[in-house]
């Protein structure tokens, strides 16, 4: 039987405490899985002034003060008994409106998160075998390892997860003094230092001892000069490993889904045409039987391809008989078009602005397709819950989306959705059209149905592969 590791996940949001996006899923979703496999994981994040505090626990013991450059903080963490979640509390620090800000001592907030991380596992002499980082915010522990922290974490190994490349942590080159690298600031890209800036992302995969990202494809993307973001020259010198996300099959499954009114199998696919009515009753849109639905749960962004749905959208709402369910919340001119196209098509189309959970389940339970034409995509979730609850899902082919989804053949009865090349409206006009055409084949339909709900997207294969990867390390 192989030892159990300790591992340390730090992570700057965490379901179910704090989310902004899907590092949180996989803040909550990996640790268990690990967990669940016999591993001894601490999970910790910073202590917002959301989080819910009312099943949480202050730990006076685990306290002290935290030194970057001219400022002290004092800490103190808090502990979830049920999770072994753990939160850094810097009152000065976390308690503002948002997780996220522009503050000008934003990376002053994660360096002491960062440090206090490390000081907490030393002070308690519970020393992990891996600290597994997430994205910028937690970019300076791999240097921090090879610095101040070399000799009490002398055999403690870093992996750094890049979720988003496109959010690096840049910041001033004034900043090297204010990072808890005291004594160590050469760990920094001396050439960007002598430019004037700092990336703490940069610098992570500079010292991280592993670096993954969550897919294969996006893992190719990130070292190329289109998707590299300015980083690609460096990720080729490392070798960066493509893991998918999981996700949680406890929550997302059509089978046991508390959210959903008609709870359905695979043998029973009959019940998913009663969560599409139950969807368009809750969304003031007439049904009629075998109409076909597209649903959409997203952030209205420049990255979930909202710039290419305008003109498909409208082609097929004046050209066919169906239906638009759209949740959602960002860029005002986004919002705006959903408005106008629910004004425009009251008897067509639907949009909740903002978001909802239990409104995001109806949808992948009541839709018959689901449209995901990002102009990027590391992982993406939503197309594995659409899978999972036998909608189909219509994505371009990038990142974690060309990982997930096989396009439908009906000839030979393979596929689970349909995969779209070129980032254009033309593009997704024909994924669009030939779901639609797809659609009118019941039989040819369930079988694709049937064949995505088939797929295994938990988190059970996904932790072993990077309990592979932690045991290589150490």
């Amino acid at each position: 039987m192989k030892t159990p590791l300790r591992v340390l996940f730090v992570a700057s949001e965490v379901v179910p405490y704090a989310k902004t996006g899907g590092l949180a899923d996989v803040g909550g979703a990996l640790p268990a899985a690990l967990r669940a496999a016999g591993h001894d994981v601490v999970t910790i994040l910073p202590l917002y002034s959301a989080i819910d505090r009312s099943g949480l626990r202050p730990v006076p013991e685990w306290s002290g003060t935290c030194q970057v450059g001219s400022h002290g903080f004092d800490w103190l963490l808090w502990q979830d008994p049920a999770t072994n979640t753990r939160f850094v509390e810097v009152p000065a620090l976390f308690d503002r409106h948002e997780f996220y800000t522009h503050d000008p001592d934003e990376h002053i907030r994660f360096a002491v998160f960062s440090k206090i991380c490390l000081d907490h596992v030393v002070a308690t002499g519970w020393i992990p075998n891996i600290i597994h980082c997430n994205d910028w915010q937690t970019g300076l522990m791999p240097a921090m390892l090879r610095g101040p922290y070399s000799s009490a974490l002398a055999g403690t190994r870093s992996i750094l997860t890049i979720h988003n490349l496109g959010y690096q942590g840049v910041f001033g080159a004034q900043s090297a003094d204010e990072l808890g690298l005291e004594g160590h600031t050469h760990l920094l890209h001396r050439e960007h230092l002598a430019e004037g800036r700092i990336s703490l992302l940069e610098t992570a995969i500079m010292h991280a001892d592993a670096i993954t990202t969550v897919s294969p494809t996006y893992a190719r993307e990130i070292q190329t000069p289109e998707g590299g973001a300015g980083l690609d020259a460096l990720l080729r010198e490392r070798p960066v490993t493509g893991i998918l996300n999981g996700i949680d099959d406890e929550e997302w499954n059509p089978r046991t889904d508390t959210l959903i009114p008609w709870r359905y199998s695979e043998k029973s696919l009959w019940r998913k045409e009663r969560d599409k009515e139950a969807l368009l009753t809750r969304m003031d849109l007439p049904y009629r039987k075998h109409v076909p639905v597209m649903g959409m749960v997203t952030r209205l962004t420049i990255q979930k391809g909202i710039d290419i749905v305008r003109s498909p959208l409208i082609h097929f709402l004046e050209s066919w008989d169906v239906r638009l369910c759209v949740v959602g919340s960002g860029e005002r001119d986004y919002a705006d078009f959903f408005r106008w196209l629910a004004a425009s098509y009251p008897d067509k189309v639907a949009f909740f602005e903002g978001y909802s959970n239990e409104l995001s389940h109806l949808v992948e339970a009541g839709a018959d397709i689901f449209l995901m034409p990002s102009l990027y995509e590391p992982c993406g979730l939503n197309q594995m819950y659409s899978l999972a609850y036998g909608t189909i899902p219509v994505v371009r082919r990038v990142g974690g989306l060309a990982d997930t989804v096989d396009q439908a053949d009906p000839e030979t009865g393979t596929g689970t959705g349909v995969v779209f090349d070129h980032f254009t409206e033309d593009g997704l006009g024909w994924a669009i059209g030939r779901a639609l055409t797809l659609h009118l084949d019941r039989k040819g339909w369930q079988l694709l149905q049937k064949n995505g709900m088939a797929v295994d997207n938990s988190w059970d294969q996904r932790a072993a592969e990077y309990e592979e990867l932690y045991r290589t390390l150490i």
